[in-house]
């Protein structure tokens, strides 16, 4: 057991390595114990996808496609883009806590993951991986609802979020520009997931770095049209309404659980 959970050390160590040993001098990071160098990593990584991927969908839909996506005055100001990246900023270093915390309980042994896809096979991979997505967005979905149905929650966390309720108020960089528990308890269920479904580590980690790009996604605006997927569409209505399309990576839980609002529909309603 104990080789095996090495395994999954090496692994975080390599990823540790890859990021501290590219960007910052070795003396500044190698004295650390693995745990704060797991932290640093993902932090340094978690600001650079969040910056990253925000500049640059923001550069290609309101300079290079400007009035394409999006009329002029559905545009945000640079004021309220640089209060979201500011807010997002406060509370990067404590979302960066919780996939720390998940791979400390990986390489402890406390988790079903395993580290290699041949430990299952390809059909268990892909099933559990089925049962890992379908179990996350039924999470996502119930811990997002919470947030609006518990008057305390929403008041004291999720508020903050929420004073983007308008197109030229929501951008990519809404994405993260949440309360600090905010939005660890969103991502959580990738976590809880971990101690009950069997989860191959890697694909693990790459699912919650995708959250990053995810959220930049949905909050630009633009309707996608892609049924089943949850998109910008569907999640600029969540931000009107309050009410409808809490889900996360697709329209299953709302269809569901009874709060579904199409976008089509929606402004078919508008225009009547």
């Amino acid at each position: 057991m104990g080789e095996y959970l090495q395994e999954f050390v090496d692994e975080t160590t390599w990823y540790n390595h890859l990021v501290l040993g590219n960007l910052l001098p070795t003396q500044f990071w190698d004295p650390l114990p693995h745990v704060l160098q797991t932290w640093l990593r993902n932090y340094i990584a978690g600001n650079l996808l969040y910056l990253i991927s925000g500049f640059l969908w923001c550069f290609y839909i309101y300079y290079l496609k400007r009035n394409v996506y999006l009329p002029k005055d559905a545009i945000p100001t640079n004021k309220a883009m640089l209060l979201q990246i500011y807010v997002a900023m406060k509370a990067m270093p404590w979302y960066c806590a919780l996939p720390t915390l998940s791979e400390y309980m990986v390489e402890n042994g406390w988790t079903k993951c395993y580290a290699r896809i041949s430990d299952a096979s390809w059909f268990m991979y892909a099933a559990y991986l089925f049962i890992y997505l379908v179990f996350v967005e039924f999470g996502i979905y119930w811990m997002h609802r919470e947030l609006h149905d518990i008057k305390p929650l929403y008041k004291y966390l999720h508020a903050t979020h929420h004073i983007y309720n308008k197109q030229n108020t929501l951008s990519p960089f809404a994405g993260l520009a949440f309360h600090p528990l905010d939005g660890i308890l969103q991502a959580a269920p990738h976590v809880i997931a971990l101690l009950i479904i069997p989860t191959h580590f890697r694909t693990h980690i790459g699912l919650v770095f995708l959250e990053a790009i995810w959220t930049t996604n949905i909050h630009d605006c633009i309707h996608g049209n892609l049924w089943p997927v949850m998109g910008a569409g569907y999640h600029t209505i969540h931000h009107t309404t309050y009410r409808h399309n809490y889900g996360h990576y697709t329209i299953w839980m709302d269809w569901m659980f009874g709060t579904l609002r199409d976008p089509v529909d929606d402004e078919a309603k508008k225009v009547m």
